[in-house]
């Protein structure tokens, strides 16, 4: 078994103050800008040493002759079980070695802009152009950022990595860590001479036409995507996507409820009695609906694929027309004589009141076409 008193330096009855006066002194010994690669497994042997001997429980386990850190050596699950020798180095010395210049140019945001449509426009689809005003690749610089005839340069600071090292002092003495150059932001290159339409950004806002194309039952609350198609990014980078958001405008005569269209047909009493045939003005043109004798008020006659066309598949809705039956007022006596006389051949001079079944009749259907059924 390893003897970590040995490794600290340290005698078996050390207490945990001198434990971890030997630990620092060996870490500072140990740093990778002082011992170089030879040094780094003895660091982990070190680590590994403190990490049990710091450990009240884990100390009186090797104690016992117990090695917490080896497979099944205890509950600490080894070495690197919350004090592994990657989380010490990265906190102490600054993480590994810089990752390099930041590019100049960066992918630009996604915008959105919002769509109003008729119902129609949303029933068969459209064609549509938007304005939009978003950032485009600048034209006279081409997207570099830098006047014509000039370029960017290599940091003088940096020297092109994108970062400098700093010295910062820690228990373990002098560490070294990798920052963002600030005098080139990170990009290795600085431009003397920006652009002076961009100032530098590589990128202009401006005002474009986009065509747009609208597919059959988009409803309020749909996003088109319009794939790089929004902001250019900074140094003339890839553009974001467009979204464009529909808003569905009210109309004066129909009722969407999802693919399904539902108007109102307003009928006289004497026409849903006789039965009749009627136009009606849809917006697939007009259509006749065949009223049969004895159309009751609330009545639903569908016209088959008349309504919104599937966003996701092929074909349409249904087109539900609702029978209201006007009762006629303001007779003269010519007609109130009529309908007495249609009264009494009925029998329904004095008709006699019943209520009527809930599994039946107007107002069944009214409930459910409340309810969605």
């Amino acid at each position: 078994m390893t003897d970590y008193y040995e490794i600290l330096g340290v005698a078996r009855d050390a207490s945990p103050e001198q434990i971890k006066k030997a630990y620092r002194k060996l870490a500072r010994e140990l740093h990778p800008d002082v011992a170089g690669a030879a040094g780094e497994e003895r660091f982990k042997d070190v680590a590994r040493a403190y990490e049990v001997l710091s450990n009240p429980d884990k100390r009186q386990q090797y104690d016992m002759g117990v090695d917490p850190t080896s497979p099944g050596g205890g509950a600490g699950g080894g070495f690197g079980a919350g004090f592994g020798f990657q989380d010490i180095f990265e906190t102490f010395f600054g993480g590994g070695q810089p990752a390099g210049p930041v590019p100049r140019a960066r992918r630009g945001n996604d915008a959105l802009v919002r769509l109003d449509i008729d119902l129609a426009e949303a029933v068969f689809g459209a064609k549509r152009e938007i304005q939009v005003d978003t950032a485009v690749v600048c034209n006279t610089c081409g997207g570099d950022g830098a006047r014509p005839g000039t370029s960017a340069r290599t940091c003088d600071v940096c020297h092109g990595r994108g970062s400098v090292q700093r010295v910062a002092r820690s228990f373990l003495g002098q560490v070294m860590t990798n920052q963002p150059c600030s005098a080139c932001g990170g990009f290795g290159t600085v431009i003397p001479e920006p652009c002076t339409d961009c100032a530098g950004e590589g990128r202009v806002r401006s005002r474009r036409t986009i065509a747009v194309n609208v597919p059959a039952g988009v409803d309020t609350g749909t996003r088109i995507k319009l794939s790089s198609q929004g902001e250019v990014g900074p140094g003339g980078g890839p553009a974001g996507d467009l979204y464009v958001e529909i808003r569905e405008r009210a109309h004066d005569t129909f009722v969407r409820r999802g693919d399904e269209l539902h108007c109102t047909l307003q009928v006289p009493m004497t026409a849903a009695a006789l039965g009749t045939v009627l136009e009606l003005d849809t917006l697939d043109g007009l259509q006749e609906i065949d009223l049969r004798p004895g159309t009751q008020p609330g009545q639903v006659v569908t016209l088959k694929g008349l309504g919104v066309g599937h966003l996701h598949n092929t074909g349409r809705g249904d087109l539900n027309v609702h029978i209201e039956v006007q009762v006629p007022t303001g007779l003269d006596e010519e007609q109130t004589a009529l309908l007495q006389q249609l009264a009494t051949l009925r029998g329904e001079e004095r008709p006699e009141s019943r209520l009527a079944s809930v599994h039946g009749g107007v107002f069944s259907r009214l409930r459910d076409k409340l309810s969605g059924r």
